[in-house]
């Protein structure tokens, strides 16, 4: 094991805004700009210190760590419950569907709703690997790193969990989606209006987006054809999600019309799967397992060999050693 999944400190504010230059915009959760992150850092701290379980707007950031290097090498987010600090927009596509007894036929026409439907849920999102290390699965070894904070803290968290997913972006770091609905009313570009939102959140959303709902049809092909779809890079986290358990739920982002992926916390495939024990050895034998240990600042998460069975475990020595434990120390482990 050479890389482990950690909470960030305010020491690693460097190393996340490098990593925030390389996102190419449209990536709101991991915004290039250092104020903005430090205050994610600050947030993520401080959720840490409470004293409280209960479920409250809380942000945890996650970071991956080459264990030799001790480099940051790739980022995660979860909040445990949006819309609190501010309404938590999207667009909902529906369908109205009205008939004509002197045409003698029915019209269907796809719409778009501003609606705040999601609020009170919790997100995963802010996921992003640095290029160099988008191989042997430190991806999803990052993205499956939340759930198990997840199933570890539970009472912190909704019923439900959503991920949004990046949007299409063309080669000039315009949005299609933005240009061909919210561009009209803002005067501003998509990644103006990114970036504002990163920092300021997204209430002139709601104080200049028109209520009413859009009509599809109206919108210009090149605006049409991308909502709902994610971002080239997206892809691989959309199957990652759909793996777990996530679905599109016929909900769009506000600024790209990127998808938004929602499942029951519970049905989460990881967080259903992962099993707590007891290591009862140090030994090198066992199939390699996703394992987490620790709570809130002590978190540690990454792969293993592990042995054993339901009421104790073996785990191999230098995954031990960079989880920080041993023989009668707990582990939640979850199948790769």
């Amino acid at each position: 094991m050479s890389h482990i999944v950690r909470l960030a400190t305010l020491d690693d504010l460097q190393p996340l805004y490098e990593m925030a230059k390389l996102t190419g915009g449209g990536f709101t959760n991991l915004p290039a700009d250092k104020p903005a992150l430090a205050e994610k850092l600050e947030r993520s701290v401080a959720a840490v210190s409470g004293n409280t379980d209960a479920a409250g707007d809380n942000l945890f950031v996650l970071v991956l760590e080459d264990a030799g290097t001790r480099e940051v090498r790739g980022t995660a987010q979860i909040f445990t419950e949006v819309g609190r600090r501010w309404p938590f927009y999207s667009y909902r596509l529906g369908t109205l569907t009205q008939s004509s007894r002197e045409l003698k036929r029915t019209f269907r026409a796809d719409m778009l709703t501003l609606t705040t439907d999601l609020e009170g849920s919790s997100e995963v999102g802010g996921l992003f690997l640095h290029p160099a290390e988008r191989a042997g699965g430190l991806g999803l070894l990052l993205a499956r790193s939340r759930y198990l904070f997840i199933r570890r803290h539970r009472s912190r968290f909704a019923d439900r969990v959503l991920a949004e997913l990046r949007g299409v972006i063309d080669e000039a770091g315009g949005s299609p989606f933005w240009d061909g609905l919210a561009g009209r009313f803002f005067g501003m570009s998509f990644q103006e209006a990114d970036a504002f939102n990163a920092v300021h959140g997204n209430q002139f959303i709601a104080d200049l987006m028109p209520k009413h709902p859009i009509y599809i049809a109206m919108l210009p092909e090149t605006a049409r054809s991308v909502i709902g779809v994610p971002h080239l890079t997206g892809r691989a986290a959309m199957r990652m999600l759909e793996t777990e358990g996530f679905q599109f739920g016929n909900y769009v982002d506000i600024f790209d019309g990127g998808p938004t992926m929602i499942a029951p916390t519970d049905r989460i495939a990881s967080i259903m799967s992962a099993k707590e024990a007891p290591i009862s050895a140090i030994d090198e034998a066992g199939d390699q397992r996703l394992v987490s240990t620790g709570a809130l600042a002590d978190f540690r998460c990454g792969y293993a060999r592990i042995g054993g069975d339901d009421t104790a475990v073996t785990i191999d020595a230098d995954a031990a050693a960079l989880l920080r434990v041993g023989v009668r120390d707990t582990i939640l482990h979850a199948p790769r």
